[in-house]
Order: structure tokens, then sequence, then C-alpha cells
């Protein structure tokens, strides 16, 4: 791995962690802060939240600084959030903090996205931002599996506490491998923001909020199904959860290659219908423990492989405002996993067995995949249209 960008491969794991910690850790966190289970679920949508909010704020506020000191001062906002967290003694100030904690989330991956692209070698653009993203699927296998162990067996407070120590080593790795890339010259937000009024960017911004909400119908529910539908044990859930991890690194690596060797928009149209496959095959075999098995992995790996290609779609879809747009792709994930955890869990309110999320995941895949062929025949029709332009100038 490129020296220079292990700091961000690192910010991705300190994220990993406590953004999907907490999923496991809410009968402990619930049981300690005396609430149940469902208000306890209030932490991981003050998360997500916190990324829709913070995402396009913090990069306003600081995208004229260098890189550098924006990744920098993002780290240090998490590692001091996640700290609150350690310590919140109660469950509305750890709400906050949650709240908190998720705000340098999708600035942090933006920026990241932005440099990764910038030092990577010419047509490896998209390998090194899944590098960055290598630190999700690494959280998945290693990271929340340990936190998890942790808190059910210590203290949730010392899941939170491995969080901060990584964002510690993020830090110090930041100050010394990150090159020192130069700030934005002659910063103009307004024209910044008017990306947000092509209609390209509210294409692409649908695309990642239904399309990739079909990763967590599936995800969000994946307990119950293998406990319910497949048949293992509560106890093997964790190692489940680390073959879909391994299914997402993989994916993420996968993802890489395909943006660079195609177009992104291209490479992110044929993923959300390979999306729509696996969740339609997971829906049929669940019930067999070794094909659950395997589409566990299949469908980690296919999910996550969307991660580089949608980044890199955003970077080169709005020239000037690279790291605001990154960003914004970052809080479009995470409306994605909202919705996606909503609509996957209604069929389970009216009575369908657990199954049955991964049809809906199939259906929002699919209307992702429209959006992604749309925004391909408007750039087709764009490109045409540009020498026609030219032609009528020269005569």
């Amino acid at each position: 791995m490129n020296k220079n960008l292990l700091p961000l491969t690192l910010g991705g794991l300190g994220i990993g962690i406590t953004e999907f910690v907490m999923m496991g850790l809410l009968p402990d966190i619930a049981k300690d802060l005396t609430v149940n289970i469902p208000k306890a679920g209030h932490l991981i949508s003050a998360y997500a939240l916190g990324v829709v909010i913070g995402a396009p704020l913090l990069i306003i506020i600081a995208g004229k600084y260098p890189p550098k000191k924006i990744l920098i001062a993002l780290m240090v906002m998490f590692t001091a959030f996640n700290a609150f967290s350690a310590f919140a003694p109660t469950f509305n100030t750890l709400f906050i903090a949650r709240l908190l904690s998720g705000l340098p989330h999708g600035a942090f991956f933006g920026v990241g996205s932005v440099v990764a692209s910038r030092i990577a070698q010419k047509g490896k653009e998209a390998q090194a931002v899944s590098l960055m993203f290598m630190g999700l699927t690494i959280a998945n296998i290693v990271g929340v599996p340990l936190g998890t162990f942790i808190g059910h067996h210590f203290s949730w407070r010392i899941s939170f506490a491995v969080v901060v120590a990584v964002g510690l080593i993020t830090l110090l790795s930041l100050k010394l491998w990150l090159p020192a890339l130069e700030a934005a010259k002659n910063r103009d937000l307004k024209a910044e923001l008017s990306f947000f009024k092509k209609r390209e960017a509210w294409i692409i911004i649908l695309m990642i909020s239904i399309g990739t909400g079909g990763l967590f119908t599936w995800y969000s529910y994946i307990a119950p199904l293998m406990t319910e539908v497949a048949g293992f044990s509560a106890e093997a859930v964790t190692y489940i959860l680390m073959l879909a991890g391994l299914g997402m690194m993989a994916g993420n690596y996968i993802g890489g290659v395909l943006a660079d060797k195609y177009s992104p928009a291209k490479a992110s149209a044929a993923l959300l219908i390979a999306m729509v496959v696996t969740l339609t095959i997971v829906h049929f075999v669940s019930a067999n423990q070794i094909l659950a098995l395997i589409m566990t992995f299949i469908t980690g790996a296919v999910a996550f492989s969307l991660a580089a290609p949608i980044q890199m779609l955003m970077i080169q879809s709005a020239k000037g405002s690279e790291m605001l747009a990154a960003s914004a792709s970052q809080a479009s994930f995470n409306i994605g996993n909202a919705l996606g955890a909503f609509f996957g869990g209604l069929p389970l309110v009216y009575g369908f067995d657990y199954t049955s999320p991964a049809y809906v995941g199939a259906a929002m895949a699919l209307v992702g995949a429209f959006f992604a062929f749309w925004l391909i025949k408007s750039k087709s029709n764009s490109n045409i249209a540009e020498p026609k332009q030219k032609y009528a100038v020269m005569h």
C-alpha cells in the first residue's frame, strides 16, 4: 500500500467502527442507561443525521483551507466526540455525542476521496479511493466484532475508547505521511454550490440514496435472517458478519478496478443490476445454510463494490466543487442507510418473513440502476451535442 494513503485507510477504519459497532452494542447500552432497545436504536439515527448535516456544512466552512489541515481538524473532532460518547453519563448526552460524532464522517470521506485521487498514479484514481474505503471493510471484519465483544464482556464505553485510540493513531499518521496539497485557489463558494443546480447532481444523489438503500434492507436484518430463516445460532451471527465484511473488502477492490477500467457511471449501473440479482437470490436460498453463507459473501461484495465508483462519479461530475460533491455522496449514502432500514422493515410489520426485505432491496437497487442509466444517457447526449455546437461556431 502507498504509505501516503495509509492515513485515509486508518480514518476509514475508525469511522467504520464507530458507525457499525452501535448495532452490536444496543442491548448493552440500553441496559446500562435504562432505556429500551427501540429507544437505544435512536442513537444509530442520531449518527446518520450528523453525517447528513455535517457532510456539506463542514466542507462549506473549511473548503478554503489545505486538505491536510481539513482532514486533521476533522479527525480531531471525530476523536473528541467519540471520547465524549465514552464518558456520556445519560442517554440524552450520548444521543448528542453520537450526533456530533457523525458530523465529520462525510466531510472526511469527501476530502479524503479528492486527496486520494490527486496523489494516485494516473489511471488508478478509483483504486486509490477504494484503499480509503478499505478501512470501512476492515472495520466490519475486525473492528466491529472486537468492539461488540468488548461491549458484551467488559463495557460499551471501552469500545468507544478503542475508537478514540484509532483516532489518535490516525491523527499521527495524517501529520507524518499525508502530503501537503495546496488549497483551492480563488475559491468561489457560490460557484461550488451551483453544482446542486445541475440536473446531473440530483440524478446521482437519487441514485445513491435509493440504490444503496438496497444494501441496508439486507444488512439491517441480516441477524434475524440468519437465525430465523437459515437456522444459525445467535452466537454464529458475529462470524457471519465477518464473512460479509470479507465480501465487502473483496468488492471494494473490484469496484475500484472497474471504475478505473470503465466509466464510473457504467460501473455503477452494472453493479446496481448485480445487486438486484443477488438480493433476489438471497430471498430464495436463505433457508439453505450453505447457500445463505455463499450469498452473504457475494452480496457484501456486490454492495460494497459501489463505494469507489460512486465517489469517482461525484468527483468527475463536479469540476471545481469536488470536495463538496464527494461529501454529499456520503450524506446520500447515509440517507440510503435510513431508507433501506425503514422500507426493509415494512413487510416485517405486515407479517412477512425475514426474506422479504431482500425483495424490497432488489426493488430499490433497480430504481438506483434506472437513475444510473439515465445519467449515462444524459452524458451521451451532451457529448453528441458538444461537437455540433463546435461545428456551428466554426461555420
